[in-house]
């Protein structure tokens, strides 16, 4: 079954109570190719956002000067990379999702989008799908804040119906990665730890501040202290981030390349870092199946 990617519409939560349970409904994998059976009171907008293939993370690319040829941008543009390893990958992937985790940031966010528009799969955010359940983002930050048992039971249940479905690219909030039922849940599927240094994750923090609730931050808040907050933060979480299947470093990856600056790393070139990452550990899986079989 291949899914066609959709716009549907989103609608308010504001009647949904978050203990009682959160979701009141069950989606099977077969039942992703009808929009119509995606409840759109819960469940974010899915779609196909038209993601730059060469975005980078901070700074604008160089203008070309049109002297360029057809052939020697086919060749060069990593984009076409980025395809044919998610051609390549497909086939042994099998629909299994795709759960990304790490510090929220931007670059997280915009991977996995990309990454479902490579591989033909939906993409959807775990903590906004709690913030529709909430009904705002002021109930979800209340929630979190006075009822931090209940903020996480629904965390739980958004991860219940997400890891029963296939073909999805899921940005993981923290709580996926706080407890053992939800790391079991993340079992279902490959998880890939999206490392971002904390610098950029601040950078991105105070510049949109919609981000800082998230982190029961005041929009008065300096870089610093987002910066100090954030390092406490990644100290408590690092031990969960570190269970993912592999990790893919921002830092590593523009080591790799050669660039001067990590803020060189694009969109691209994490993509397909995740990519041949999936592609071993879908080899590994394939072995070890193999192994298993009886002679």
């Amino acid at each position: 079954m291949e899914i066609t990617r959709t716009l549907l519409p989103s609608s308010s939560c504001s009647s949904l109570h978050l203990r009682t349970p959160l979701l009141h409904f069950h989606v099977s994998p077969s039942s992703l190719s009808h929009s119509q059976s995606l409840p759109p009171d819960v469940l974010q907008s899915l779609t196909s956002l038209p993601i730059p293939s060469r975005t980078h993370f901070r700074k604008p690319l160089a203008a070309s000067d049109g002297t360029t040829s057809a052939t020697k941008v086919a060749v060069d543009d990593p984009s076409l990379a980025v395809k044919k390893k998610a051609m390549d990958v497909s086939p042994e992937l099998k629909g299994t999702t795709i759960f990304l985790v790490g510090m929220k940031s931007s670059i997280k966010t915009s991977l996995g989008k990309f990454l479902a528009n490579m591989l033909r799969y939906y993409y959807f955010d775990s903590d906004s799908l709690v913030e529709e359940a909430a009904g705002t983002q002021s109930a979800t930050k209340s929630l979190r804040e006075t009822d931090k048992s209940g903020f996480q039971e629904s965390e739980t249940e958004v991860l219940k119906q997400l890891s029963s479905m296939g073909r999805l690219v899921v940005c993981a909030g923290d709580g996926a990665t706080q407890s053992s039922t939800n790391l079991a849940l993340l079992r279902h599927g490959i998880t890939i730890w999206i490392d971002v240094p904390l610098d950029i994750v601040a950078r991105g923090v105070v510049e949109d501040q919609t981000q800082l609730s998230a982190y029961n931050l005041s929009t008065s808040v300096s870089y610093p202290e987002v910066l100090t907050h954030l390092s406490n933060s990644y100290e408590e979480l690092r031990g969960g981030y570190a269970i993912a299947d592999a990790t893919v470093s921002v830092q590593q990856v523009a080591g790799k390349l050669g660039y001067d600056e990590i803020d060189d790393v694009t969109t691209d070139d994490m993509a397909l870092e995740v990519l041949k990452e999936v592609e071993k550990l879908t080899r590994v899986k394939k072995m070890m199946e193999a192994a298993a079989r009886p002679f």
